[in-house]
Parts: structure tokens; C-alpha cells; sequence
């Protein structure tokens, strides 16, 4: 910072200030362009594969989050949330028999006011852990927020993501207090710390639940490739996110509004009423 003083002569003796001009010199490498900001910012990840099968045979001509809630697919709520959270470098990690469905609905997104989206597809049913897998490319070294795709909320994430990008890396989780969390990967909290996340447990630590909103930092794709499938075959998340905890690099914060999945005839039942009767993705 660099001030200049302007001297005023009323005398051969007397003299005043008449003004101060204070400049700011910033750095040419400090100013970060539109081009570098789209570079740094982060990605956003909607996992939408797997068979559906506890909703057949509604899945059986078409992909679970292409099924109607209210007034759009399932798979619009997912988009809108990360869109809202100012995420627009998406990736859909899709699979099963009918994954064109979505480039035919979707196309290149511009209907959300994207530039593009991208797809990959899934080959058959190794868990969410898996299908993150596919994103590595994806997200080139950079951070991303991972969204089920089946996964509604009322309001929106905004605040998650803007703490997040002050964590500087690590992970963090999205938590929704609940009435039967038992359902769900449910966080062992001590204070402000997760000791840990246990799944589906029978006698639940806390009244909370883990949603399927998640943001890691690139390392994410390391631990999803040291993982070892768990006694139904698959590469689960909570191992993801128990990594995480281990390094002490997990931090969590609650959703505000209501949440819910949409992958049962309940939870899909459920999920159109809320929507009918509130709206989902609101930003205020």
C-alpha cells in the first residue's frame, strides 16, 4: 500500500495538506480470472446407477431416478441442488439397461442454463464407492460434491459448500436428524468430532443420520481403490468416510429442511408429497 501526500503552499513558510491519495498495488498473479476461477472450482458428482430393484417393476422399463416425483424426474433434484450450490461442472455416473434415457431427457443440459454434462456409465452393481471410481478422470485433481440420485432436499447446501472450501481439503458429511436412523450410516459424534460412521446399526449412537450428500477432496479416489468389498459384495461409503475420519480429516455439518431418498415405494410416496406440499431446492 502506497500513500501520497499533496502539499498545499499558502506562504513561503506555511504549508497544508490538501489531500491524500492511498493506493493499493495488487500483484498481476493475485487477480484470478474468470478462466482460472472455472479451473479451481468445484465439481459435482450425481451417482444415478444401480438396477432399482426395490422398486421393480416400475425399473423394469426404465432407470430408477428417470421415474416421475411430482412434477419432474428424480434425477432433476439432484442437478438443481448442486446448480444452486453454484456447482456447473457436473458428471452423471449412470448404469443398468436403460442409461440412454438420460442423454435423451438431458441432453447437454442446457435446459438448466449448463454448458455441458458429462456422463459415464456404471457396469452392474459394485456400490456407491465404485461408481465414485468413475469420476476420477472427471475431476481432473480437483474437489467434488457427490450427491446420490435419489437424494431430495427442501432447501439447499450452499452453506456446506462454502465451509468446505475454507476446510481446505479432507471431507466432509451432511447430517439429518431422524426417527429411525437405524435405516441409515448413523455418525458416533463426540462433541463437534465423528468418531466414527456405522451402518445400518441396530442400536444407533445418535438420533442423526448420514445423507447422501458428501464432499471430498481428490484423494478420495486412493482410498476408493484401497477399499475391499463388504459382506454384500460392494465398496461402501462409510468405509470411504471412516478413512477420512481416521486421518482426522472429516468434518460434518446439519442439513437445514427437510431430506429424504426416493429409492422405496415409501420413500418415493414420500418424497412426491413433500415436494407437492413445500418444493425442494429452495434458496431461501
Amino acid at each position: 500500500m502506497a500513500f501520497e501526500v499533496i502539499l498545499s503552499q499558502q506562504s513561503s513558510q506555511e504549508f497544508f495538506v490538501s489531500s491524500v491519495i492511498c493506493s493499493i498495488v495488487i500483484p498481476l498473479s493475485a487477480i484470478k480470472t474468470d478462466q482460472q476461477k472455472e479451473q479451481e472450482a468445484m465439481k459435482g458428482v450425481i451417482l444415478a446407477g444401480g438396477l432399482g430393484s426395490r422398486l421393480l417393476p416400475l425399473t423394469k422399463i426404465t432407470n430408477k431416478h428417470l421415474l416421475p416425483v411430482y412434477k419432474k424426474p428424480m434425477i432433476f433434484y439432484p442437478i438443481e441442488t448442486l446448480i444452486n450450490a453454484g456447482i456447473r461442472d457436473i458428471l452423471i455416473v449412470t448404469g443398468g439397461n436403460n442409461a440412454g434415457d438420460f442423454l435423451r431427457l438431458l441432453g447437454n443440459g442446457r435446459d438448466f442454463g449448463l454448458d455441458h454434462i458429462d456422463y459415464t456409465y456404471q457396469e452392474g452393481e459394485g456400490g456407491i464407492a465404485d461408481a465414485l471410481k468413475l469420476a476420477e478422470y472427471f475431476a481432473s485433481g480437483k474437489s467434488i460434491c457427490v450427491i446420490l440420485g435419489d437424494n431430495i432436499i427442501e432447501n439447499n447446501i450452499i452453506g456446506a459448500v462454502k465451509s468446505y472450501e475454507k476446510q481446505g481439503g479432507g471431507a466432509k458429511i451432511i447430517l439429518k436428524e431422524v426417527p429411525d436412523p437405524q435405516r441409515f450410516g448413523v455418525p458416533v459424534l463426540d462433541g463437534d468430532r465423528v468418531v466414527r460412521i456405522e451402518e445400518k446399526p441396530d442400536e444407533p449412537k445418535s438420533s442423526y443420520a448420514v445423507t447422501g450428500i458428501y464432499l471430498f477432496d481428490n484423494k478420495v479416489f486412493d482410498i476408493c481403490k484401497k477399499l475391499k468389498p463388504s459382506g454384500r459384495g460392494e465398496l461402501e461409503i462409510t468405509d470411504v468416510n471412516n478413512v477420512y475420519i481416521e486421518k482426522k480429516e472429516m468434518t460434518w455439518d446439519i442439513l437445514d429442511g427437510w431430506w429424504t431418498d426416493a429409492g422405496t415405494f415409501d420413500s418415493l410416496l414420500k418424497a412426491t408429497n413433500l415436494v407437492a406440499e413445500t418444493g425442494a431446492n429452495k434458496l431461501t
